[in-house]
């Protein structure tokens, strides 16, 4: 923190500096509901959290200008997208303006009084920390939460709630250009579940060492009363869970783990596993989302839960309720027989685990993978001789080119040709595409009824989705 912590009492101005972000627009539906007046800018107004704040009566300016901060709000809050030469930026810091980070603000204004649950971890957060609320709302307790992601139950990723509990998604992505701290060092945990750990977001992190650092951070804050669940098929979660001063709880499919996964199977519409405790078998688990990713982030919760002293079957009708996220394997539609998903995957780790999941749930199925790289880490080279592998549960696999290429650093970028060349080279059909527009059409001209298609994006693939439902369901020709 690089200033005295100032908190404004309900019916002050807070002003948010890059409000159309998930999280911080989340942030300030939040603050709105604690009796805050809102305002914020951002460099443009787009959707969907454009359309969320529009809903909560929250205006945004036209960002960036030092004109914007008039009158002077009573505090300001700056998003992790804001970079340290932003004019609006400048000008509070420079103002006196008292001003926080996204992470800071959360911590300050809602975890202080109750016990925060993160879920943190390389993969499935956003599932995974979903399925922890579904859990304690069926035990008729109102938790708080912030999720990074839609849940289709609930309609927003946040919630003030009335119960001791607030679930955070934990992220180890830098605070703010003022504190390069992990964002997830914020979230005063009481308890953690650990989903993964290798490495990722190469423009912060310089090694996987980095990151395990990031997150031995994170166990060292677990007070001993507290607990930490980690799954333990990951050497590196393995690392950390050394240093915690908690109790630790582990999961996977291992079996030296306290759960393990035990026998699963998928279906169309849904997953069923049966967990073993300390190797004695525990009972029948059904969820509704696919994938044995899925069923171990459920393992998770079940393991948390159990230790919490939750009811065993209200936890259980809770997790089978869950409908999960958009955006994280959403069934868009079926027009003329063919499937539309789509899918918030972009790490080659995600991206393997989605397709193996919907090639169980679709095995007799021609599956078509449209992946567009847009993150920092993947605009950059250093997973570019994994990629290859992580289509292989893919028939198809239509790659776009790099989204702002020049963001990665000239000698470290990533080439979707190669991808396209390396996957051929393996067998698989592979072509490359310069923009959405060629990939749109390769795809209403070549795709066949029974066919599914999957876009992985963690961005709007140029509305790649609803153009091709639009397209597919105004009769364009397909075999």
């Amino acid at each position: 923190m690089n200033q005295e912590i100032y908190r404004p009492s309900p019916g002050s101005t807070i002003y948010l500096l890059g409000i159309c972000g998930t999280g911080m627009a989340a942030l300030a539906g939040l603050l709105r509901e604690k009796g805050y007046k809102i305002e914020g800018s951002d460099s443009q107004a787009y959707p969907p959290m454009s359309d969320v704040l529009r809903d909560m009566g929250i205006s945004i300016r036209p960002g960036y200008c030092p004109e914007n901060l008039s009158p002077v709000p009573d505090l300001v809050i700056i998003g992790n997208v804001i970079r340290a030469d932003n004019p609006e930026a400048r000008h509070v810091i420079s103002t006196g303006i008292p001003y926080l980070s996204f992470s800071e603000a959360l911590s300050l204004f809602f975890l202080e009084d109750r016990r925060s649950l993160v879920v943190a971890g390389t993969h499935g957060k956003t599932t995974t920390s979903t399925l922890l609320v579904s859990a304690i709302k069926a035990l008729k307790e109102d938790p708080g939460f912030m999720i990074g992601g839609v849940p289709k139950a609930f309609g927003s990723g946040f919630h003030i709630g009335t119960s001791p509990w607030f679930v955070v998604e934990g992220d180890e992505y830098d605070t703010a250009f003022f504190d390069k701290s992990p964002k997830f060092l914020h979230y005063r945990p009481y308890g953690v579940i650990l989903t993964s750990l290798e490495f990722d977001h190469a423009d912060i992190y310089p090694d996987l060492e980095a990151v395990k650092q990031a997150f031995f951070r994170l166990v060292s804050l677990i007070p001993p009363d507290g607990i930490l669940v980690a799954c333990a098929d990951w050497p590196a979660v393995r690392e950390v869970c050394s240093q915690a001063r908690c109790k630790v709880v582990t999961y996977g499919i291992g079996s030296g783990c306290d759960w393990q996964l035990g026998h699963f199977s998928v279906g169309q519409r849904h997953t069923e596993f049966f967990p073993l405790y300390r190797g004695e078998a525990w009972g029948r688990v059904e969820i509704r989302l696919p994938g044995r990713h899925n069923a171990l982030n459920t393992l998770g919760v079940l393991a948390l839960s159990m230790d919490m002293g939750m009811e065993r079957d209200a936890c259980l009708k809770g997790l089978a309720a869950c409908q999960g996220v958009k955006r994280r394997q959403e069934f868009r539609g079926e027009i003329a027989g063919i499937t539309i998903i789509d899918d918030f995957a972009h790490h080659p780790g995600a991206v393997r685990e989605t397709l193996t999941a919907l090639r169980a749930v679709y095995p007799d199925r021609r599956l078509i993978a449209a992946f567009e790289p847009r993150t920092n880490t993947n605009r950059r080279a250093v997973f570019q001789e994994v990629y290859p592998y992580a289509f292989a549960s893919a028939d198809r696999v239509l790659v776009r080119e790099v989204v702002d290429p020049e963001k990665a650093p000239p000698g470290d970028r990533f080439s979707s040709k190669r991808l396209v060349k390396d996957l051929r080279d393996m067998g698989t059909d592979a072509s490359y595409f310069p923009d959405v527009e060629s990939m749109l059409r390769d795809l209403l001209a070549g795709l066949s009824t029974g066919d599914v298609v999957v876009a992985l994006s963690n961005g709007d693939f140029g509305g790649l989705i609803e153009r091709l439902i639009s397209g597919l369901s105004h009769g364009t020709q397909h075999s």
